[in-house]
């Protein structure tokens, strides 16, 4: 899954895609790379994030949708609003990936009759306030309780267990300690039985690691994509996807 981010604050790359040529441009050379689907966000959800208002993430992502219909791939838009999600879908959406798990009201009803597969992903706490100290007993198992009961209510609402993708939410209300903690343990979301989503790629846990500032954390980032693979991930969410694409090639390699 290859990451363009439509918004001008993105932890990875804000602003640089703001524009809809520019992440045109961006989800077609993803593509191009070996992208298997495209990620596109009009709201940043990083630590300390503000919410944007709906009509804005509307007016990012729906001209770029639009855009990447003749890609030839699926398309995902992350977000959390049942307005955008069912727009998403009206535009040519394959995948809602919402980092509220289908949380807010209405959202499970829009993301049910929107046909899309969907991506259910582990938050604590709010964007704004979500890395101020967060606590868990047992990281893990907090983690696969939570995604088990959405996954629940999402076949109860009628969405399909083979639609479903599930992300334990790597950065997201953890500290770096519990994000190793899931990745080292990530295996034991395969009770789970639902294809699971990792996104580690650039994050903030790899810059604690290694020192290293958002723009030299390819070496990190490639490193947590192969652990996140031997731990059972079957969607990498990353920026870098060509050099995704080699440590797949050698993994898969090493395997058969």
């Amino acid at each position: 899954m290859g990451v363009v981010n439509i918004t001008p604050d993105s932890f990875s790359d804000g602003g640089r895609f703001l524009d809809a040529r520019s992440a045109l441009a961006h989800a077609r050379r993803l593509a191009e790379e070996g992208a298997d689907l495209i990620d596109i966000g009009g709201e940043s959800t990083r630590p300390g994030a503000a919410p944007v208002p709906e009509e804005e993430e509307l007016n990012r992502v729906l001209p770029v949708l639009r855009g990447l219909n003749d890609l030839g791939k699926p398309v995902s838009v992350d977000t959390r609003r049942p307005a955008v999600m069912k727009a998403a879908a009206q535009a040519g959406a394959s995948m809602i990936n919402d980092v509220e798990a289908l949380g807010a009201p209405g959202a499970i009803e829009a993301a049910a009759a929107s046909g899309c597969a969907v991506c259910l992903m582990h938050k604590k706490g709010d964007p704004a306030t979500m890395q101020q100290d967060p606590h868990y007993d047992d990281v893990v198992g907090e983690v696969r309780d939570f995604l088990e009961q959405r996954v629940a209510a999402c076949q109860a609402a009628g969405i399909a267990r083979d639609r479903i993708v599930v992300d334990p939410g790597f950065g997201f209300g953890k500290t770096a300690a519990h994000n190793l903690e899931l990745l080292r343990r990530l295996h034991e979301l395969s009770s789970l039985e639902i294809p699971v989503l990792a996104g580690l790629s650039r994050k903030s846990t790899l810059g604690k690691l290694t020192g290293r500032p958002v723009e030299e954390r390819l070496a990190a980032s490639l490193a947590a994509a192969l652990l996140a693979l031997q731990g059972g991930a079957t969607i990498l969410r990353v920026h870098d996807v060509k050099e995704t694409r080699d440590v797949i090639a050698v993994w898969q390699a090493f395997r058969e």
